[in-house]
């Protein structure tokens, strides 16, 4: 999952049915009708917000599944592809001989 910032999280909130209902400092609070969760978006400059607040906002808002994509989580070993050099490879010595 990428990073986004606050002003990008709002965009998506009200696209999705999510309603500013009050600006309090720096923090924009949504709530949507017939959902009791309240989300506080911090709205920083442009700054990207960090990866877990992302997930947790995005988790109560109930738009994860939209956003989350596991295939960059998981590794195929159809899509992994490790080329060595043998000349580097030392060899190990056996010191149970």
């Amino acid at each position: 999952m990428k990073s986004m910032s606050g002003k990008e999280l709002a965009k998506l909130l009200a696209a999705n049915g999510w309603d500013l209902l009050r600006i309090q400092g720096s923090h924009h609070i949504y709530g949507k009708a017939g959902n009791p969760a309240r989300i506080s978006v911090p709205i920083h400059r442009n700054q990207d917000m960090k990866i877990g607040l992302l997930r947790n906002l995005l988790k109560t808002a109930e738009l994860l599944s939209l956003i989350d994509d596991k295939s960059d989580r998981s590794i195929n070993e159809s899509n992994l592809q490790i080329d060595l050099d043998p000349s580097i490879i030392e060899e190990v010595p056996d010191y149970n001989t």
